[in-house]
């Protein structure tokens, strides 16, 4: 028999604190608690999830073991610099959305704009992490270079 990967089911996203990010997801988007336990030497697991898509676990680690002191310090300007890509959010109303989200102090770096695949904003967590809200439409790779989002960018 040959193994199947099924899902994502972990995905890391780096934070400067872990009570404030689990917060802020949990309380500002509406994300669930999944773990939280210490473990051996003062390091933390701390999950959440969303209550749509409850088998991916959303890990907030701070910058630290087993990354190098070097990378952990590079992660750790990247996101006071507000540089750290995380992830996209899918949403039925982009601008409500963002509306609601501006109305609880979130930081907004691109408010709902119009593209080819949907309506897109750009929001940044309480630890400067980047995340894409995306109100998705039909779209084809002909729509996408037509609109100049192609590779030749026509």
């Amino acid at each position: 028999m040959t193994a199947v990967l099924t899902n994502i089911s972990l995905f890391t996203l780096y934070v400067t604190d872990q009570d404030d990010a689990k917060t802020f997801y949990c309380e500002v988007l509406g994300f669930v608690e999944g773990t939280d336990v210490t473990m051996g030497e003062g390091f933390r697991w701390v999950t959440v999830t969303h209550p749509a898509q409850p088998e991916l676990e959303v890990t907030l680690m701070v910058p630290g073991p087993p990354l190098t002191e070097d990378m952990a310090a590079a992660v750790r300007r990247a996101l006071a610099a507000g540089s750290m890509g995380g992830f996209g959010l899918t949403t039925d109303d982009c601008r409500a959305e963002y509306a609601r989200l501006v109305d609880l102090g979130v930081e907004f770096v691109q408010p709902p704009s119009e593209r080819p695949y949907g309506v897109e904003a750009v929001m940044r967590d309480n630890s400067g992490n980047w995340l894409v809200l995306v109100e998705p439409t039909a779209f084809t790779p002909e729509t996408l270079r037509d609109g100049g989002w192609g590779p030749d960018g026509s």
